[in-house]
């Protein structure tokens, strides 16, 4: 059987990058839920029923995205 390989160990200047740009990441996320969050509630207002089912998929695939990156983040700290 073959050894899995290790994983890279970063810096610790390298690691701040990465959250960084993680982070920046996640701001955009969240800012394209909001607004996604704004329309789909205007349109649910003025009588659009059908957006809401759409709107919700793409939140819920935000989030896992999201989880999935503070999931990396947390695994790059060990």
């Amino acid at each position: 059987m073959s050894q899995p390989s290790p994983r890279p160990r970063f810096s610790r200047s390298q690691r701040m990058g990465i959250v960084t740009g993680i982070l920046v990441i996640v701001v955009l996320i969240v800012v394209l839920q909001l607004w996604l969050f704004t329309a789909s509630m205007n349109a649910y207002l003025g009588g659009d029923h059908a957006i809401l089912l759409p709107a919700a998929l793409v939140s819920l695939g935000c989030l896992a995205l999201v989880a999935g990156l503070l999931w990396y983040t947390h695994r790059l700290e060990e």
